[in-house]
Formats: structure tokens, sequence, C-alpha cells
């Protein structure tokens, strides 16, 4: 389950189920009484895994963008203005987990929709003002690390997202979604 409190007394919650699906089509309109996001993830155990990567994504995304942020405050930019600024970028204007169908689910990084090359460049000047404004930067400088080792590869030429096959090559797995099931999925739930 995911929506916390807030959810719970709004109905809008996620609810990841796994175990065996016959049993859940039977009860899945009791569930839908609970939630506006029920959904079948796989065998035992798969709607405690889907949970754990959710919870676990949105805390270390949460701990980068305290680390950017107070990066920007530090370097003079206004915590109210920042703020609304980068609400407004790319990354403010889309549902956090859309991203990931672009390139990483399909393993499509060419053409690039933005050039690791050019976002090394401004990974790097990000990491080189948090240094000037003494900001300790761990998790941005591992974002680094990982794009400098993409570009040492020969990338810079491919998709900014490009670095995130290193940790695919580590885990041993491979991640390529058919687009149109992708594009499915997209059109089902748009972007709230």
């Amino acid at each position: 389950m995911s929506g916390g409190p807030a959810g719970a007394l709004s109905g809008k919650l996620a609810l990841w189920v796994g175990g065996n699906k016959q049993i859940f089509e039977k009860h899945k309109s009791i569930l839908q009484t609970m939630g506006d996001q029920v959904a079948y993830i796989g065998p035992i155990g798969a709607g405690s895994v889907a949970k754990l990567v959710h919870n676990c994504a949105g805390y270390t995304i949460q701990t980068a963008l305290g680390e950017v942020f107070t990066m920007g405050v530090k370097a003079g930019v206004e915590p109210l203005a920042l703020w609304d600024a980068i609400r407004q970028g790319a990354l403010g204007r889309r549902r956090t987990f859309d991203g990931l169908s672009q390139q990483f689910l399909p393993d499509i990084y060419d053409p690039p929709a933005f050039a690791l090359k050019l976002a090394h460049k401004d990974v790097s000047l990000a990491t080189r003002l948090a240094k000037e404004v003494g900001v300790p930067m761990r998790l941005s400088n591992m974002a680094l690390e990982e794009m400098t080792e993409a570009l040492n590869r020969g990338w810079g030429h491919l998709d900014s997202r490009s670095p995130l096959k290193l940790q695919q090559e580590r885990a041993g797995v491979e991640i390529k979604v058919d687009i149109e099931k992708l594009k499915e999925v997209l059109k089902r739930d748009p972007a709230i």
C-alpha cells in the first residue's frame, strides 16, 4: 500500500498485490473500495518488493533534492524562488517515474533527448559550485562518477540516462520493455 494517512482518508491509495492472480481478480472490487490504484504485480512477495522499490527511491530522491537544494540556497538563491523555478523545469513538470519510460525501460539511448556529455558538464559545474560554497554533495558526486564512467566508455553521444546501463551490468539484469506496452501503461494512467 502506498499513500499514507492522507491517501487513506481521501481514497487515493495504491495497492500492489502479489500472489495468486485468480484470487486477486476475485477480490479486486473489495480492494478498490480502499484505493484508487489497485494492481496485480506478480507472484507472492511482488507487492512487497514494489513497495520497497517505491519507498527506497522516494527517500533517495528526497535526499538528493535536499543536497542540491541546499547548494542552490548557499550559492545565493532564495529558497521559495528556487523551489518555484525548479518545479517548472522538465523534471518538475512530469511524474517522477514516467521518465523511465523514455530511455531506461525500452533500452533506447540513441538518439539522445539530452546528450550525456552535456549532462556531465552540468553535473560537473554543479558539484564544483557546491565545493566552492562549502556544501557536501555525496549523492551528486556519486552520480558524476557514474556519468564519468559512461563517458569513459565512449557513451558521450548517447542520452544522459545511458549511465543507468552500468547498474544493470553490476546487478546482472537486462531491462528492455516493449515500447507499445509502455505506451499502453502511460495512456491508461496519464499524468495527474
